[in-house]
């Protein structure tokens, strides 16, 4: 099945070397495990900076590892990951992380919990104050900043983690299945919020790396979109979404674009 609003960008060898021009850019990345077990197989790809890119295929297939490894909270086992056209090592501090499990601290408020990484950093308190109230505000919890985790719903507790990773003020957003723990209207409500935050002229971060399960959430959200499969992880399908903006969940163009992308997962 092919349809007209996607375009493949995989037709053609990728030239990694062509450009030091974009934002991020992966060069045969491969992950193993002691055991042998390979979880991802020389992935090589680029992303460009101002774009929405989601993961999606199998449980298994690698795209969580391949997340952590963009953003340095794991090493790869083979190749290079490059940001602006630097080789990563370590953490990188471009980029903030938004995960599946709230991962907030039950001992400390909301402030204290999206403010915890500036401290980290060192900045002044007055500051780590201004700057987590700002992006309390913007997620939507605005009054909520003396609450304490247990007092919070689960979408709640989710505005509080991408509060958080967006007080960083990082240039890359990556976002671990951050609806699946969600339900289903909490869920849609949070989608539509992180779009709108992602498009505002409000935050510094333009570019977001989406791994979900969802065709239809990645389909609503993205510009573009990775396919993987697994044994061993690699990627299947690469191609970009014409659909425009704003888009309806339930419209025709949508459902056949989805119904595309779940034909492309093996």
């Amino acid at each position: 099945m092919t349809t007209p609003l996607v375009q493949d960008l995989t037709s053609g060898p990728l030239d990694l070397h062509a450009s030091t021009a974009h934002l991020l850019e992966l060069e045969a990345v491969a992950k193993s495990f002691a055991n042998g077990i390979v979880i991802l197989d020389a992935i090589s790809t680029r992303i460009e900076e101002n774009t929405f890119v989601s993961f999606i295929g199998p449980s298994g297939c690698g795209k969580s590892s391949l997340l952590r490894i963009i953003t340095g909270l794991i090493f790869p086992s083979s190749g290079r990951v490059l940001y602006r056209g630097q080789e990563v090592h370590g953490v990188n501090t471009k980029a903030a992380m938004v995960f599946q499990s709230f991962a907030l601290f039950p001992w400390l408020t909301v402030a204290e919990n999206v403010a915890l990484g500036l401290e980290a950093q060192g900045v002044p308190p007055r500051q780590r104050l201004r700057r987590a109230n700002k992006y309390i505000d913007m997620v939507g919890l605005d009054g909520y900043e003396r609450a304490y985790p247990k007092e919070l719903s689960g979408g709640m507790k989710q505005r509080v983690g991408l509060a958080r990773s967006l007080t960083m003020e990082p240039e890359l957003l990556c976002m671990d299945e951050p609806f699946s723990a969600l339900d289903v209207l909490t869920a849609a409500n949070l989608r539509e919020q992180v779009l709108d935050i992602w498009q505002s002229e409000k935050i510094v971060t333009k570019t977001i790396i989406l791994v979900t399960h969802s065709v239809e959430e990645a389909v609503f959200m993205s510009d573009r979109i990775m396919v993987f499969a697994n044994k061993p992880g690699r990627i299947v399908a690469d191609e970009l979404i014409a659909l425009p903006r704003p888009r309806k969940m339930k419209s025709k163009e949508v459902e056949e674009v989805v119904d595309h992308f779940y034909s492309l997962i093996v």
